[in-house]
């Protein structure tokens, strides 16, 4: 099933689609563990880079393949890093936010587009219409298709075209790494005056969409506790719907380097600059303050120093030229600086999950992390807990660790022995599978399957 897909293949005539009720022999070996799965993951934008669901896309299907089953990613660009037994089946979009010059993007031909005559519309107003267009092009290009797959596995797109293809009569599970509202709330509350707050709240305005898909998709998987009662109070979804699957953490690449010798005096953190959710500014006030006793304290941020609010803090401190922020790294790469760092730093204001502090806890990093979201599931007691968006609270965790270094290499062991014991991708795996089948046996009248 592995594919990759121009435009023109993507949007071939597609055959009838399939018809009946009744489940399939093919199913029922499914359910009743005789055969491994066909699955389909689709995910609007998969590439790492782009953030957690990029790095969740790479890890659970190669946790599913290595579990015996047959994986597909359906993406949007920019697409996934895959272990290469997964396939690819490319839907390609407009991908207006890599265009310098989006609005002279507009060609002729999108006035027989509907689906690219919205995506170019709805950017250049200001609006974010990827999850649904991805979603229309995926339904229609999975008419006649539904037969090749045991189970449709969302990557949070919740988008319209994802009942679509339910309704075709695919067993689709949803997955919830965080409710976008979360999002929603701390960007406009970071914006400043009036119209830049109404500009992102437009921005947002696909939420809706992903609230009403979520509440029809049964079940879903929540990837933390923090995300249940989130998602619960946010976006009103049943919690018996849910699933807990906690994420898993690549072990492997992320591991302890003792080759690698430690520095007494740098701090690390691996968080977007401008994304106030990610909380970089509160470490950036915190280190402020820490310098004044510490002038020799380093402050290394895996990510990219833009034009924006944090560059403007770090010249009103005075430390734009202290701080270095480091891109275009690989796991290696990262794998090294975390080695190499006295502290790894975690400010987050909300985090799903937190893949960056579980990475760095891998490698054995003495971790500080905040109460946002879901990093106290995380951390566990095999790091030190803040309150998020407190500067203070920061500035003293770090310097309590600084001038603790048998602190610090006892909570390093704990961190990576918690990795190991909770979270491998190899249990996520295993644990997915299972819902995946419970939304089989749904869509099949209930009937059961070897486990359930």
């Amino acid at each position: 099933m592995s594919q990759a897909l121009d435009r023109q293949e993507a949007f071939e005539t597609p055959a009838p689609p399939q018809s009946g009720n009744a489940p399939s022999d093919a199913t029922i070996a499914a359910l009743s563990g005789d055969r491994p799965l066909r699955i389909l993951l689709p995910s609007y934008r998969s590439n790492p880079t782009t953030g957690g669901q990029g790095v969740y896309m790479r890890h659970i299907s190669k946790a599913l393949v290595d579990l015996g089953h047959t994986v597909d990613v359906i993406s949007g660009p920019p697409y996934p890093d895959l272990d290469p037994r997964v396939g690819l089946i490319k839907l390609p979009s407009l991908d207006l936010y890599a265009n310098p010059h989006p609005i002279r993007a507009f060609r002729p031909w999108m006035l027989t587009s509907p689906i690219d005559l919205f995506e170019w519309w709805s950017h250049n107003w200001g609006g974010f219409s990827e999850p649904y267009t991805f979603g229309e092009r995926m339904a229609r290009y999975m008419q006649g298709r539904i037969h090749e797959y045991d189970v449709m596995h969302d990557n949070q797109t919740l988008c319209w075209g994802m009942l679509k293809v339910r309704d075709m009569g695919l067993p689709v599970v949803g997955t919830i790494h965080h409710p976008i509202t979360m999002d929603k709330r701390i960007d406009i509350k970071h914006m400043p005056g009036p119209f830049m707050k109404f500009l992102k709240w437009r921005w947002y305005s696909f939420l809706r969409m992903q609230i009403k898909v979520a509440r029809q998709l049964d079940p879903v998987i929540v990837v933390s506790e923090s995300t249940k009662r989130d998602v619960t109070r946010d976006f009103k979804l049943d919690p018996q719907k849910m699933r807990l699957v906690l994420h898993g953490i690549d072990h492997e690449t992320f591991r302890p380097r003792p080759d690698v010798k430690r520095l007494p005096n740098r701090l690390i953190a691996c968080a977007s600059a401008d994304v106030p959710l990610k909380g970089l500014i509160y470490l950036i006030r915190a280190y402020a303050e820490l310098l004044k006793t510490r002038p020799d304290l380093e402050l290394y941020v895996i990510g990219k120093l833009r034009e924006g609010p944090t560059a403007t803090e770090l010249r009103k401190l005075g430390i734009l030229d202290k701080v270095k922020f480091i891109t275009n790294l690989t796991d290696d790469d990262i794998t090294e600086q975390y080695a190499k760092a006295t502290i790894a730093v975690s400010p987050s204001v909300y985090e799903g999950f937190g893949f960056p502090a579980g990475e760095a806890m891998a490698c054995g990093a003495p971790v500080i992390a905040t109460t946002g979201g879901s990093l106290p599931e995380v951390v566990g007691d095999a790091g030190v807990i803040v309150p998020h968006s407190n500067p203070p609270a920061l500035a003293e965790a770090i310097a309590d660790l600084l001038d603790n270094p048998q602190k610090r290499d006892e909570l390093g062991k704990l961190a990576r022995e918690r990795i190991l014991r909770e979270f491998k991708w190899e249990r996520t795996g295993r644990q997915v599978v299972e819902v995946y089948k419970e939304a089989m046996a749904n869509a099949n009248g209930g009937l059961q399957y070897a486990g359930s």
